[in-house]
């Protein structure tokens, strides 16, 4: 465990030596939505697989609720749910978060309220993007 009031060491992600913008937008925009690696499998295999389920049930759930069946409670549970999964899963794929400000380029290790941090509030701004533009779109009743 790493202790809170240690700084954690300087960390890059595989995509670090990316170059030109589009390339580095498509990294950032990869590596925000999609939480597993190929190191992250290689290590917790169990623990991978259970989040890719859990991926594809909360796809299936926001599908769901653009299709009108799912009401706005039901939604914000599952969201809630992935979410939590989401921090075990990027602890053990894409341990690392960034450092500084967000057009930087500096990453440093996560500790576990760092991930909590960053999964909460990515999770907070997708999911309330999606569920405005569902709930503009007739498709969500509150």
């Amino acid at each position: 465990m790493v202790n809170p009031k240690m700084p954690t060491e300087p960390m890059d992600p595989p995509y670090a030596g990316k170059t030109g913008v589009a390339g580095r937008i498509g990294a950032e925009l990869w590596d925000h939505l999609w939480p597993w690696s190929r190191t992250g499998f290689q290590r917790q295999r169990a623990i991978q697989a259970a989040g890719l389920a859990l991926g594809l049930a909360a796809s299936v759930v926001w599908v769901l609720a653009a299709m009108g069946r799912l009401e706005a409670g039901a939604i914000i549970g599952w969201w809630f749910g992935w979410s939590v999964f989401e921090v075990v899963v990027r602890l053990g794929a894409k341990p690392y978060v960034k450092e500084g400000p967000w057009w930087g380029a500096a990453y440093r290790s996560a500790t576990l309220m760092d991930m909590i941090c960053y999964v909460s509030f990515k999770n907070l701004l997708i999911g309330a993007v999606l569920f405005l533009s569902l709930k503009s779109l007739g498709l969500v009743s509150v």
